[in-house]
């Protein structure tokens, strides 16, 4: 089912720009879904919205974790080049804000690649904590192949998910990456066959990471991502302050009832 996500986010949320949002309540997954046709191109405006989405889902309860996908079986082929010259010359030096919304998203979120991601669409995938594609897909940053460098947190994230000699490889040739390659060297979690495949991976990773409690998950990834962009000090003090709050949840106390008990637990997310 759909979900109008209009009156929680003021006029950004108003006439989607290539954007569409659903909402899967049964299964509480949120989709957002890149829908320009044929390639999906990310827009200016768009950025902004992909931002004021992410948002929004993380406030939802019907949402436990959050999809990003393309339409008609594109994921997507990058930013919308041709009218990049019409942006203002102090617009776009904090592109990475608005992109990098799924990594300070509480919730997990999935990229789920079909055919293409490049430029812009990568870099959104980069910034979500899994990555599934299928076995077609191509993945990477090419724009230095026409006089730039990626500008939306691409250049930054690539090099801590994978390491610098690999990443200037990459970056720096502006290859474009078949999903097995992809995965090979750390920047895919899984790739699967085809479409219906992919459906089925997201619907059961969905599942168990809702069956999870969501405040240790939250905590979780709050860790993790500070462990990859923090010092040892201050990533081993953001878990060890993390650890102790969590011990007097709710869903703590559940979890070891239901260990105790030998029956699955029943997470309230308190």
């Amino acid at each position: 089912m759909e979900k109008d996500y209009s009156e929680q986010r003021s006029e950004i949320l108003r006439e989607l720009d290539g954007l569409r949002v659903e909402v899967d309540t049964e299964r509480k997954i949120g989709y957002l879904i890149l829908d320009r046709p044929p390639l999906n191109v990310v827009s200016f405006k768009g950025r902004a919205q992909i931002r004021a989405i992410i948002e929004a889902f993380d406030e939802d309860d019907d949402v436990g974790v959050v999809v990003i996908r393309g339409a008609g079986g594109v994921f997507s082929s990058g930013g919308d080049v041709k009218r990049f010259p019409e942006i203002p010359k102090n617009k776009m030096s904090d592109l990475a804000d608005n992109i990098g919304a799924p990594e300070r998203c509480s919730k997990p979120v999935i990229a789920a690649i079909e055919k293409y991601a490049l430029g812009v669409g990568f870099e959104l995938s980069l910034a979500c904590d899994f990555r599934f594609a299928t076995e077609e897909s191509l993945v990477g940053l090419p724009e230095v192949t026409i006089g730039q460098m990626p500008g939306s947190g691409g250049s930054v994230r690539i090099v801590r998910i994978i390491g610098l000699t690999k990443a200037k490889d990459i970056v720096m040739l502006g290859k474009r990456l078949p999903a097995g390659e992809a995965r090979d060297v750390g920047l895919i979690t899984q790739v699967v066959q085809n479409a219906e495949a992919l459906d089925e991976l997201i619907h059961d990773y969905a599942a168990k990471l809702n069956a999870l409690a969501p405040i240790s998950l939250r905590a979780l990834k709050r860790v993790l991502n500070a462990a990859s962009d923090t010092s040892l000090k201050v990533a081993l003090e953001v878990e060890g302050h993390s650890y102790e709050k969590l011990r007097w949840t709710e869903d703590y106390m559940e979890g070891i009832n239901a260990f105790s008990e030998r029956r699955k637990a029943d997470y309230k997310g308190r």
